[in-house]
């Protein structure tokens, strides 16, 4: 049987940030495009490079763990990053927990 579905990216603009797990590095970014296997985003083209990162990305009301696929250049002088979604591990379960808020508290 073939299968018929697809699974495609709707436009979705939302103000968002990027956690790099390996550092713990923050970068806001723009969201352009999501669904429920990944998300494209809009990085300031002077931000180092994403590529292979683990990182988890906070958007509206999306959380998502992933990894960073793809980096190519956008017209403007920004970077479009794609990320591929992940399913969350206990330690990054126990992380968002832990330092959700951990900013407010300082």
């Amino acid at each position: 049987m073939i299968e018929r579905r697809r699974i495609d990216r709707v436009s979705y603009n939302a103000d968002s940030v990027i956690v790099v797990r390996e550092d713990l590095k923050k970068i806001y970014c723009k969201v352009k495009n999501l669904s429920p296997l990944g998300m494209a985003v809009t990085v300031d083209g002077d931000t180092p490079s994403l590529l292979g990162k683990d990182v988890i990305i906070v958007a509206d009301t999306l959380i998502m763990y992933a990894d960073v696929i793809r980096e190519d250049p956008a017209e403007d002088g920004n970077r479009i990053v794609a990320l591929n979604a992940k399913k969350f591990t206990n330690e990054v379960l126990e992380y968002l927990f832990e330092h959700i808020a951990e900013d407010e508290e300082q």
